[in-house]
């Protein structure tokens, strides 16, 4: 159920930008109850910054990780940026660099990942590969939030993709991307809805009406 109180969105990417140009969809739509305030990258070259800049996202940034003295102090720069527009949640869309304890400290419980496989099974990159390679019969995506743990925080949302015989890494991909954009836009809502309670490991979703 969609509020007049808007979230505000911050989104870390650093390729083509597939999740941030279906959450950015999502809220012209309005499926999504929030706003994207920021759009960082630390790929210059991300194919990303483009869809943010045809939507009109009002500020759109890159940083050179190289550039700074120390991990922390990126990291720091970063959530300048953020807390400056009044960020509430952190959205990873294709970000690929490990989130750092100063980052993770400044938006504990309020910083979301999606991965393309369902979790705990083929964490880390080409998880649609180590699918293929294990023979499964069932793959898919998880949106979680982000913890010390690479992608091993608590589970949000999960949607299954049955893998075909015939399937490539390729058309998996594709697939599951699909499904990923699907799963992502409702666990944003979720949360702005305040529908998500975190209990150590596990995530708890409440009825429509949420937390007062």
């Amino acid at each position: 159920m969609l509020t007049s109180d808007k979230i505000k969105i911050g989104v870390l990417i650093s390729g083509r930008g597939s999740n941030l140009e279906a959450i950015l969809n999502a809220i012209s739509s309005g499926e999504l109850n929030a706003t994207i305030e920021v759009v960082i990258s630390n790929n210059m070259h991300a194919p990303g910054l483009h869809v943010a800049r045809e939507h009109g996202v009002p500020k759109i940034l890159t940083l050179d990780a190289l550039a700074y003295a120390s991990p922390q102090e990126y990291e720091t720069h970063i959530i300048e940026e953020l807390k400056s527009d009044g960020v509430q949640l952190l959205v990873l869309a294709g970000y690929m660099k490990i989130v750092g304890p100063t980052l993770l400290s400044a938006f504990k419980d309020h910083m979301m990942n999606i991965h393309p496989s369902l979790l705990p099974s083929f964490k880390g990159l080409n998880a649609q590969k180590q699918a293929l390679e294990a023979g499964v019969k069932v793959s898919g995506c998880t949106v979680h939030f982000v913890t010390d743990d690479l992608d091993g925080g608590p589970i949000i949302l999960q949607q299954a993709v049955l893998v075909s015989d015939d399937d490539t890494e390729s058309s998996l991909s594709h697939r599951i991307l699909l499904s990923e954009q699907d799963i992502y836009k409702k666990a944003i809502q979720l949360y702005s809805e305040k529908r998500l309670v975190i209990d150590g490991q596990f995530v708890r979703i409440l009825p429509e009406g949420g937390m007062s």
